[in-house]
């Protein structure tokens, strides 16, 4: 069976898995925010195949999340770095520890993020940046960007007309209000 590309499709969201959708590649990308940089170290902290790894790896730097860089020429050793495309999926990774921690640790959690100084657990949230305010879903929508998709304007319309409904269903008192022009 055909695995569906999402590369060309005009979704953020879709192009983003695209690239790190596999779950090898998310842990990857978590270990080597941790420091790792080599093949071995990467193969003994997920107890992943060579062949597995390579292709992830691999499909990492093309994606320019991860730089591939010579550290010994005999025998041929390489590093895998975060790029800075790669550095920017942090809060990704900080919002899922959370997330799994939060909902998927009946027992407590195994790892928490904390601060690096105080050695305080840190609670990651996800802030608009000219507000500062926290982003809650019930306070966004989507909206049609720069480049122009049919296939987009179909989904916020569907979107749109959803929300449309659900909101004459709300009580008049928590109704959403229109956005001022």
């Amino acid at each position: 069976m055909q695995r569906t590309r999402f590369e060309n499709t005009p979704c953020p969201v879709a192009r983003s898995l695209e690239r790190v959708g596999e779950w090898w590649s998310i842990l990857i990308i978590r270990d080597a925010f941790q420091g790792l940089t080599r093949f071995d170290e990467f193969q003994q902290s997920l107890q992943l195949s060579p062949t597995i790894l390579t292709r992830r790896l691999k499909s990492l730097v093309e994606s320019g999340i991860l730089e591939k860089r010579l550290y010994n020429p005999r025998p041929v050793r390489y590093e895998y770095l975060l790029t800075e495309r790669g550095n920017d999926f942090f809060p990704i990774i900080a919002a899922l520890f959370h997330w799994g921690n939060q909902h998927f640790a009946p027992e407590g959690p195994a790892v928490v993020l904390v601060d690096r100084r105080t050695g305080i657990p840190v609670e990651p949230i996800l802030l608009d940046r000219q507000t500062g305010q926290p982003i809650r879903t019930q306070d966004v929508t989507l909206a049609a960007g720069s480049v122009r998709s049919d296939i987009i304007n179909q989904r916020l319309a569907l979107m749109h007309g959803k929300q449309s409904v659900d909101a004459m269903q709300l009580p008049h008192s928590i109704k959403p209000q229109k956005e001022k022009q």
